[in-house]
């Protein structure tokens, strides 16, 4: 089941949902939220995902993705996404939340780090999953607590 996304949005940035996908269980994919990071006027800056549910390929791929785009880069744009993201996340019940990156990655390390993740680990992909593919070996691992027990 999927929420209405209207309420993301701060005094700097709106996420504007583009779709959703339904997840697959024989793919090991669960269900995605996909949007566009605008200004405040509707102007794309970039674009973020949110994957809800947990399962071991989201340890390593993580349940947020972003990119921003570069003239826009450097406004932490990602960081106040994802902090509306955890806000989305925690109406699906969601405790925790992984976000990983490439260890020489050092704007999506500081994005991590504003939006108050903790460095679990740096790890080698294993063999066989298919960030190994394209050509990525290991992933910094960041956790995000959303609801203290």
């Amino acid at each position: 089941m999927f929420f209405d996304t209207k309420f993301l949005k701060n005094n700097d940035v709106q996420l504007i949902l583009e779709k959703t996908a339904d997840g697959d269980e024989k793919k090991k994919w669960v269900p995605t939220y996909y949007f566009f990071i605008c200004d405040i006027n509707g102007n794309r800056m970039g674009k973020c995902e949110l994957r809800i549910g947990y399962n071991t390929n989201l340890y390593y791929g993580g349940h947020i993705g972003y990119t921003i785009f570069p003239q826009y880069r450097g406004n932490y744009y990602a960081a106040k996404a994802c902090l509306l993201l955890f806000q989305l996340a925690k109406k699906h019940g969601m405790k925790y939340l992984y976000i990983t990156c490439n260890p020489n990655n050092y704007a999506s390390r500081k994005t991590c780090e504003y939006a108050g993740g903790t460095l679990m680990e740096t790890v080698e992909l294993p063999k066989g999953n298919d960030m190994r593919d394209r050509g990525e070996f290991e992933k910094c691992i960041y956790e995000f607590i959303l609801c203290k027990e």
